[in-house]
This record gives C-alpha cells, sequence and structure tokens, in this order.
C-alpha cells in the first residue's frame, strides 16, 4: 500500500519541484486538496491529519500555522521553511550531518529541512570545525551566488519580467546587507560556532544552482592546517554518502586558463553544474605554503538546498530507500 504525502502550498516553488521529483513513484500516493478549499481551514486539517507525511511548503507564519492544525500524533511533517530550523523537538534535515544523525531523521515525526546557502555552509564548515581545525569562535566569512529562484515567486517574476517597473535588469544583486539573513541561526547552531558568520549573499541573473564561498587564513588559526588538513576532513566525513563529495586533489589542483587569459579556475564551478539533481560537492583551493584556502560548495538551490532534500527526507522519515525519486 503506498504512503499518502500531502504538499502544503504545493504551487509554490519549491512544492512544484518536490511534486516534480514524486510524480511516477508507486510507493507514494501524492493527495491534494479540492482549489475550492484552498482557504478552508477545516478541509485543509482534515488532509493534514490524513496523511502518512505533511510537507510544508509555505511561509514560516503559514508552517507554524499546519503545525498546530496536526493533531493526529501518527502524521509526519517535513518543513523545508525556516519556521523550525533551531526549534528543539525537531530534527534538522541534513542526514550527512554527523554521524548518528540519519537515523535521528529516521526515527523523528518532526524534520526541518536546511536552507539552501546553509547547506552549503554547514557542509564545508561543520567538519573542520568538529575535528578541531577551525576554532569555534573563528570570525568565519562566507559569500556566494545564487539563481534567482531562491528567493521565491516574487523575484522570479521580477527577474523574468525585466521590464520597468516591475522587472529588473539587474545582473547581479547582493542583498542580506543588514546582515540578519534568516538562515544564519542554523549556520551558527549545526556547525558548533559561537558567532554568527559574516555572510554576504546575492543573487544573478539566472534561474537556479549556487556557489558558497568560505575564504581562510589558515596561517593565523592556532592549528595553521593545511590544505591536506581540510580535505582529509571534509573526505572522512562524506565517505560513502551518495549526495555529498569532495572534489579530488586533481579537480582542486588543475587550474586552468580561459580564453580571456584570466588564470586558475575550475570549470566545475559553474553554479548551474548540479542543476536537477540532490548533490552537493566540495571543493577545497589555495596554493600550499600560502596559508590560505577558499573552501567552495556547488549545489542546486532548489535541489539538495530545497526540493531534493526535502525529498530525501521524506524517504527516510518513511523507510524507503533514501535515493528513491533522486
Amino acid at each position: 500500500m503506498a504512503h499518502t504525502v500531502f504538499i502544503d502550498g504545493e504551487a509554490g516553488t519549491t512544492g512544484l519541484q518536490i511534486r516534480q521529483r514524486l510524480e511516477g513513484r508507486r510507493d507514494l500516493e501524492v493527495v491534494s486538496i479540492d482549489p475550492a478549499k484552498r482557504k478552508d481551514l477545516a478541509a485543509r486539517a482534515d488532509l493534514l491529519n490524513s496523511v502518512d507525511v505533511a510537507i510544508l511548503c509555505l511561509p514560516d507564519e503559514g508552517a507554524k500555522e499546519a503545525v498546530a492544525m496536526i493533531t493526529n500524533p501518527a502524521v509526519k511533517i517535513v518543513d523545508p521553511s525556516t519556521a523550525h530550523r533551531v526549534e528543539p523537538g525537531w530534527v534538522f534535515g541534513f542526514p550527512e550531518w554527523k554521524p548518528g544523525h540519519r537515523q535521528a531523521i529516521v526515527e523523528s515525526k518532526r524534520v526541518t529541512n536546511p536552507g539552501c546557502w546553509s547547506t552549503g555552509f554547514i557542509g564545508l564548515m561543520s567538519p573542520l570545525v568538529r575535528d578541531g581545525l577551525i576554532p569555534t569562535d573563528w570570525p568565519v566569512t562566507v559569500h556566494g551566488v545564487s539563481g534567482y529562484s531562491g528567493g521565491g515567486r516574487g523575484l522570479i517574476e521580477e527577474f523574468e519580467q525585466q521590464a520597468a517597473p516591475a522587472g529588473t535588469q539587474d545582473a547581479y544583486r547582493g542583498y542580506g546587507l543588514t546582515l540578519s539573513h534568516k538562515h544564519l541561526p542554523e549556520m551558527c547552531a549545526y556547525t558548533g560556532l559561537t558567532q554568527a558568520p559574516l555572510f554576504s549573499p546575492a543573487v544573478g541573473r539566472y534561474a537556479q544552482g549556487m556557489l558558497v564561498e568560505i575564504p581562510l587564513h589558515l596561517n593565523m588559526m592556532p592549528k595553521a592546517p593545511s590544505l591536506k588538513d581540510l580535505r582529509d576532513s571534509l573526505r572522512a566525513a562524506y565517505e560513502g554518502e551518495a549526495f555529498v563529495q569532495v572534489a579530488s586533489d586533481e579537480e582542486c589542483g588543475t587550474l586552468r586558463q580561459s580564453r580571456a587569459g584570466a588564470a586558475g579556475y575550475v570549470a566545475a564551478l559553474d553554479p548551474e553544474a548540479l542543476n536537477g539533481t540532490n548533490r552537493m560537492k566540495l571543493f577545497v583551493f589555495g596554493a600550499e605554503g600560502k596559508g590560505q584556502a577558499r573552501l567552495i560548495a556547488v549545489l542546486d538551490n532548489l535541489g539538495k538546498g530545497a526540493s531534493g532534500a526535502a525529498v530525501q527526507n521524506l524517504n527516510l522519515v518513511l523507510g524507503l530507500p533514501e535515493d528513491a525519486g533522486l
């Protein structure tokens, strides 16, 4: 018998992508609310309480409202919103985060999906802090670029409409200039850092995919870790993982010259390189002896950064193959 799933908010960007990933699966039945009853709270509550898993593709307040409606203790929840990412009683939905964490997701009925930026940041930083290579009080900086789909329907319409007054011709837009991005609490909570990183995110004129970068002054750290130390730590953390890979020494060391003459680039550092997948690839760049490094994560902000991760967590809480539909 197929497990039943209700995507509350299936018309949004993440909801649509989750539904696409679930199409054709015989082990799941995706149920939908009658469009005429979408604003009927009683009908919505009945549906939320009748399924095996509810996936909440909603704004934070809507996700909190939906959780309050669920009174059936058998219903499991996967919440891609920001609402519960650091809340007690919720399990962080990054199975690869640390040893044993996957089992915590399997046993949980309340799973909160990571944000797209924090997936890249935590993926790079958490093992290094855990292994003592980076001090917990280190002043970390992180920046990167994401496709405009990460900003939701409003930003998608603005970039795709283009024409004034509602559209934009921006090629690149930095944001989070008040240094209060909503992913910062989870970036600290799941890396062990005692102070928030200085975070400078941006969106570019393309739909999806992202790069997340952490530059480091290694020679200023107490243990002065080498590039090899960083790569070894990351490889040990993600050994055998299907969805998180660490680039080889060759990939990180064989840098190309572009036709325009720019030295030292890697073709794999294309923010769109992993679009449509649930994969994330981690790179450690630098030159031995210079005491500096650039850590870079490549992922699809709508894949491992959102809907792909939600499907991965859905599979785990239902006891299904983790890679089903992915």
